[in-house]
């Protein structure tokens, strides 16, 4: 692309939008790409053949912004480039409304082309480069580290399931509609390996899709890079990098906060992703509307965008979760141990130790998987001297992970954050009133308990003022309703839940 016409077409578009030109054209021209510029004419190109047809009946007033801001006359001339030569837009940010009506203006051009029916994808051995992988600087290797991050070795359960299935069926491209995918959730609940494992299964299932994984922190450095490099030539051509994709994964956006210029750049990006139908998956530590405070530099328009596809929670896991958790990174670790030819890790730890370790583990998933690995280490240990691993070990070695105090939550703990938080008595809470303001706290305290202790349902009725088994159970199913139908409801839950976990 010629600077100087892109850099023409980037005032003519600022003039344009101060004129009273229809959305849906406007966002069209700004979807044009400048691509030549001689004494008189200024060359544009798109890939829409309807939207080539629409900017063409603006000409006139295309030509006089354009004369204006060129300090001579000139004439615009639009061309339809070839569909594998994606557009690099403006600066100028293409609202996702906009997006939609050229989307709908531009059906009866592009339905053929959507009805044929897509090649299946070469084997991951014989697969070979395509032109538009080549064409592409950014780095899609995996790192050897983050290879075993594949859904196989993702521990599912009530927690991360509805995160696990979207981030499966955006891999193998069953479900357009979650486009964009956004997970959230506190540091170490297994986003990056959901991430990961999306591109790594389209690296062995379909290479010829390109999947891009960045962070949030990549991203902004990229961006930096490219401006203080070549302005907007760099940019230009970092833009044709990261539109010239297939699936695009940003793994922590929360590093792009107070970044503004990168912000900006980033939604130019996804505004062209998502207008041609390409994958868009992204990660944070909190939700697109909590990505917006404080001194943050995405507005309303961009957290609405992150939230206009699927958004999910991966919540901290339970006692049920964690027990898998620690069963599963045991069996793993001696079986990756023999095959990988790793000494220390042959040791045995017996089930109610396993247990155990769930009862005293925290909530960090990498963390629980480090303990996990030192509590093999010490058991081989052990085991070489003609001993066993020990409850007391056990304790210890949780006691270093998570120091104390800060592992173990009770149905006391639990009972006091829900008075808190909804202003009730304990006797309110545990006694036999029935009101509604009641109930609902009532019903979540009893589902806490459930989910963040090892308690039975009969332990936790007897905490609830001797409630019953099938009491107990009903308040559990109350809340799992709500949690399902009832998004506010939902986040007020999860809110509840951390401020839990957060001080123990």
């Amino acid at each position: 692309m010629d600077s100087d016409a892109a850099l023409l077409w980037e005032d003519v578009l600022t003039l344009l939008a101060e004129k009273d030109i229809a959305p849906a054209t406007l966002a069209m021209l700004k979807s044009c790409e400048a691509t030549a510029l001689d004494d008189e004419t200024l060359h544009i190109a798109t890939t829409m053949g309807f939207a080539k047809k629409r900017i063409e009946t603006q000409a006139s007033i295309i030509e006089e912004c354009l004369s204006q801001a060129a300090f001579q006359p000139m004439r615009v001339v639009v061309e339809l480039s070839s569909g594998a030569q994606e557009p690099v837009v403006s600066s100028s940010v293409v609202t996702r409304e906009e997006l939609a009506e050229i989307t709908q203006a531009t059906t009866d051009d592009t339905q053929p082309a959507a009805q044929t029916p897509a090649p299946a994808p070469e084997p991951a051995a014989e697969s070979k480069p395509t032109a538009k992988k080549a064409a592409s600087q950014l780095d899609t290797s995996i790192p050897e580290s983050d290879s075993k991050l594949t859904f196989d070795r993702f521990v599912s359960g009530e927690e991360n399931v509805i995160a696990f299935d979207a981030a499966k069926q955006v891999a193998n491209g069953e479900n357009k509609n979650y486009n964009p995918l956004f997970i959230y959730g506190k540091s170490g609940l297994g986003k990056t390996h959901l991430l990961r494992a999306i591109q790594n299964y389209i690296a062995q299932n379909d290479p010829n899709r390109l999947c891009v994984y960045r962070t949030g922190s990549d991203f902004v450095q990229d961006y930096t890079q490219a401006m203080n490099d070549g302005g907007m030539s760099a940019r230009a051509v970092l833009a044709k990098n990261y539109q010239d994709i297939d699936v695009l994964i940003i793994d922590d956006i929360q590093s792009m906060r107070t970044a503004a210029g990168s912000i900006r750049f980033f939604f130019d990006t996804f505004n062209v992703l998502m207008g041609h139908g390409k994958q868009i998956v992204l990660a944070a530590d909190r939700s697109p509307s909590q990505l917006g405070m404080g001194d943050s530099k995405f507005d309303e328009r961009d957290t609405s965008r992150m939230d206009s596809g699927v958004t999910v929670r991966i919540q901290v896991p339970d006692y049920e979760l964690k027990l898998n958790l620690i069963n599963t990174f045991y069996e793993r670790m001696k079986e990756d141990a023999k095959t990988e030819h790793i000494t220390g890790m042959d040791a045995t730890i017996p089930e109610q130790l396993r247990k155990l370790m769930a009862e005293r583990a925290g909530t960090n998933i990498r963390v629980i998987e480090g303990f996990v690995q030192s509590c093999l280490m010490e058991a081989h240990q052990r085991e070489r001297t003609g001993g066993a691993i020990a409850r007391e070990d056990i304790v210890k070695l949780a006691t270093q992970k998570w120091p104390t105090g800060q592992y173990i939550i009770n149905i006391e703990q639990i009972q006091k954050a829900v008075e808190v938080y909804y202003d009730i008595s304990h006797s309110d809470l545990v006694g036999s009133k029935r009101n509604k303001e009641l109930m609902e706290p009532r019903h979540v305290a009893i589902w806490l308990a459930r989910g963040l202790t090892d308690n039975t349902l009969a332990d936790i009725g007897k905490r609830f003022g001797g409630r019953s088994h099938a009491t107990v159970k009903h308040s559990i199913t109350w809340v799992d309703n709500q949690r399902k139908e009832n998004r506010l409801f939902l986040d007020k839950l999860e809110s509840l839940k951390d401020s839990i976990t957060d001080a123990t």
